[in-house]
């Protein structure tokens, strides 16, 4: 199986939600589902269907982060320099608008615009591999063309 790049930090945090999804939400469905289950017939308990569907979320949820920490590749950034690769933070600024924005590139499963991290995927970050700082780069998006430069490249 291929293995799954992330950082140190990405793979803590899965790790803590799959404990918190074994110790506390899983318990919590099935008390869910047997309080339900006193209350009569199944077959017109909403509670009872709200409960077993909740419990094929969270059982879901846990396969997945299973096989995701299974298949991990714990890289840290604080090892690597040079030209932008996974892990790297990068600032760059929008060419037209002057707009600055810092990135880290990431894996996958760890991905969150909001919080900064880059999908390695995406098409922002692959244009980005292997560049240097002052390079600029040019990305598609759904709104047209972007132009970036690379203000600079940090490993932390």
């Amino acid at each position: 199986m291929e293995k799954i790049p992330m950082t140190r930090a990405g793979y803590d945090q899965l790790d803590e939600e799959l404990r918190e999804l074994r110790s506390v939400q899983r318990p919590a469905v099935i008390r869910a589902i047997a309080e339900a289950r006193e209350h009569g017939d199944l077959s017109e308990n909403a509670e009872y269907h709200a409960a077993r569907e909740k419990q094929s979320f969270v059982e879901g949820r846990i396969k997945e982060l299973e096989m995701i920490l299974s298949r991990a590749e714990v890289i840290d950034p604080t090892r690597l320099n040079g030209s932008i690769k996974f892990g790297a933070t990068v600032t760059l600024v929008d060419e037209d608008s002057e707009e600055e924005r810092t990135y880290q590139i990431v894996g996958e499963a760890e991905a969150d615009l909001e919080r900064g991290l880059l999908n390695i995927r995406s098409p922002l970050a692959r244009a980005l591999i292997g560049k240097d700082e002052g390079d600029s780069i040019e990305v598609v998006t759904p709104g047209g063309g972007k132009s970036y430069e690379i203000i600079s490249i940090r490993y932390v």
